[in-house]
Parts: structure tokens; C-alpha cells; sequence
């Protein structure tokens, strides 16, 4: 059995105003075998990278490699914009080593509850992946659940967006889709990627997913 340890840390600032929450890394970033293009960071992974969406929306010729530079302007990024990264799963065990959510057992959680109640200027969390199981929202209502807390429903549209209250504070969430390549045949079963692909026939799922992100990042 592998255990598959979270490799970061929380990238929260006291300033930070929304954060994004995924699940795990792929393996290899636990186990320090990372490929020549990824990047040693949260979302690092090349072919399943956040960055490359939001490299695309902003046009910050990022570095995709195992520099400290491609490390730093990901920082820098996530700091001008008040965005943190908490990822919701501290560790979890598999039987076989690869990404996938659903083969994750035994998991521990991060305490984002906590984190929401430390870094007070936070409203809005960014989940990357909806409510399938093991994902960040499945887990999260897990947290919410367990916190005597309610998360209700504003908008049922992709991306679905909740809300609940704590300490006086009400914080979104926003289910976003998720930048895995296996969420490709979800979105091309979507009406409205079906729609703006009839209008354009190049349309494809990563600009779909950069038309989603654009307003959140």
C-alpha cells in the first residue's frame, strides 16, 4: 500500500481572498520524481496543470521546468492576485500508484475549516473538480458536515456555486472543472460546450475550461 502524502504546505497570505482547493498531486511530486517539465508547486504537473489555463487567460510566459524561477513566478502570480492554495487532502492510501481520485483509501484531511477561521479575509473557495466522489467538494462537504456548518445552494448552473456562513462571514465556493484530462469527456457532453462548439468548430475543452476560469482568475 502507498501512502500518499500532500508534498505543500498551504500557500495562504494573511491578504488572501480566495483560495483553491484540489485533492493531491500526482504521486511523483511526493516522491520527488518529477518529469522535465514539471514545476515543483502546487499544480505543477504539466499535463494536469491549473498553470497552463491561467498562463493562457494572463499571458505570463511562465517557465514549465524544475527551476526555482518557474517556482517563484507562480508565487509572485498568486500574490499580486490574493490567491491561496489549500488543497483538502492531507494524505491517503492506494493500492495502485497513480492520480486518480477515486483510488484514494484511508484519508486524512486537511483542517480548512481552521484555516477559513486563521485567514479571515478569505470568502471564496475555488474548488477544481465537482462533487464526484473524492474529490474537493465531495470532501468538503464532509468537513462542513462534521462543523455543524450548512452549504446552500445559489446557483446550479457549471459552475455550480454555494455558499454557507462562518463567523459571521459568508464564503463562496465555486465548483469549478476540474484540469484533469479525464474531465474531457465530461465537458464535451455539456450543453454548452456542445453550443459553442457548433459555432466554432476549433472550440476545444481547454478553451472551454480557460472561458470558466477567466472570471475566477
Amino acid at each position: 500500500m502507498f501512502l500518499h502524502k500532500h508534498p505543500y504546505p498551504p500557500f495562504i497570505n494573511q491578504d488572501t481572498t480566495k483560495l483553491i482547493v484540489g485533492t493531491l498531486p500526482p504521486p511523483r511530486f511526493s516522491t520527488g520524481q518529477l518529469l522535465e517539465k514539471d514545476v515543483d508547486f502546487c499544480y505543477g504537473s504539466y499535463y494536469n496543470s491549473l498553470w497552463l489555463y491561467i498562463d493562457k487567460i494572463h499571458n505570463l510566459n511562465l517557465r514549465y521546468d524544475n527551476s526555482i524561477r518557474a517556482i517563484e513566478q507562480r508565487k509572485a502570480f498568486l500574490k499580486m492576485h490574493k490567491i491561496g492554495v489549500c488543497d483538502i487532502v492531507d494524505s491517503g492510501e492506494r493500492k495502485k500508484i497513480d492520480a486518480s481520485d477515486l483510488g484514494l483509501s484511508n484519508v486524512k484531511l486537511r483542517d480548512l475549516i481552521g484555516y477559513l477561521r486563521e485567514f479571515k479575509n478569505v470568502d471564496t473557495l475555488l474548488f477544481i473538480g465537482g462533487n464526484s466522489k473524492n474529490g474537493p467538494e465531495y470532501f468538503f462537504r464532509k468537513l462542513i458536515k462534521t462543523n455543524n456548518l450548512k452549504l446552500e445552494l445559489v446557483s446550479g448552473e457549471i459552475p455550480r456555486i454555494h455558499q454557507f456562513s462562518i463567523d459571521n462571514r459568508i464564503i463562496k465556493t465555486v465548483s469549478l472543472t476540474s484540469s484533469s484530462g479525464s474531465a474531457n469527456r465530461a465537458i464535451g457532453s455539456m450543453q454548452l460546450y456542445k453550443q459553442l462548439k457548433a459555432k466554432n468548430p476549433n472550440f476545444s475543452t481547454f478553451d472551454f475550461r480557460v472561458l470558466q476560469y477567466k472570471e475566477y482568475f
